[in-house]
């Protein structure tokens, strides 16, 4: 497979008002296309730093950060965020929602990317709500309409920093499994920032371990289930050893 993004060496500092933090120490790392990965760590440890570095929004005090075969942008347009909270603008209709993205790039008017946006309304059971407001819809089908609208942008990868955080249990479950079925249909690459390892083993094909902070890649593990979907994945016999395998090497 294709390496689609690529941590060589990364470093990053940053300032207090006391002294300079060292966040993470020669982080390196891969993300196959078309493949879910996940990171997890000690809780402080400079896992959202990586997302946030990952999507332009930092810069490395060292190494390379590479999409694509090219180096990562400022704000880059080619990933897409995902953030803990579904973000959607209670004064908006869901299709306005979804169509944000499109206006902030001034690509609302282009007939391609709205046929594209409705295709998607369609396909995940949302089109008869296009008109509604985000607080007509409930926790799950808003958290597949704030990814449906970071999708309509077409991202080569995919960030999402605990997006099922604020669910209860039995409503993250679902949404796991509807997020990540839409996420392997569109064939689209994810990472996933997350302190839930059962949730971390239920969705990934790689997860990678983090050290406490200065943060450094303590080991990769590539994960293989029976189950289809994140919910069959957690009663596959596996599913056990691996959790425990993954919490040894975080404490």
């Amino acid at each position: 497979m294709t390496n689609l993004l690529e941590f060589k060496k990364v470093k990053y500092f940053y300032q207090t008002k006391e002294s300079e933090i060292n966040a993470l120490e020669n982080v390196t790392f891969s993300v196959q296309e078309k493949t879910f990965s996940s990171i997890v760590g000690p809780s402080g440890c400079g896992k959202t730093t990586i997302l946030s570095l990952t999507a332009g929004l930092l810069s490395p005090s060292e190494g390379e950060i590479i999409l694509n075969g090219k180096p990562i942008q400022k704000n880059d347009s080619r990933i897409g965020y995902m953030f803990q909270r579904d973000h959607l603008f209670e004064w908006r209709t869901i299709w306005q929602n979804i169509i944000l993205g499109l206006e902030l790039q001034k690509k609302h008017k282009d007939p391609e990317k709205l046929a594209f946006a409705e295709e998607l309304l369609k396909k995940y059971d949302l089109y008869n709500f296009k008109n509604k407001k985000p607080r007509q819809l409930s926790g799950g089908m808003r958290q597949r309409v704030a990814l449906i609208r970071t999708l309509v942008l077409e991202p080569k990868l995919l960030l999402l920093d605990e997006p099922f955080s604020a669910l209860d249990f039995q409503t993250r479950l679902k949404v796991c499994d509807d997020v990540y079925d839409i996420i392997k249909s569109e064939q689209k690459t994810a990472l996933l920032v997350t302190h839930d390892i059962s949730e971390a083993l239920s969705m990934s094909d790689r997860i990678i371990i983090l050290t406490k902070r200065p943060a450094s890649v303590k080991k990769v593990v590539d994960i293989s289930f029976q189950g289809s979907s994140p919910l069959l994945k957690r009663e596959d016999e596996e599913f056990g050893k691996y959790f425990e395998m993954i919490w040894r090497n975080l404490v």
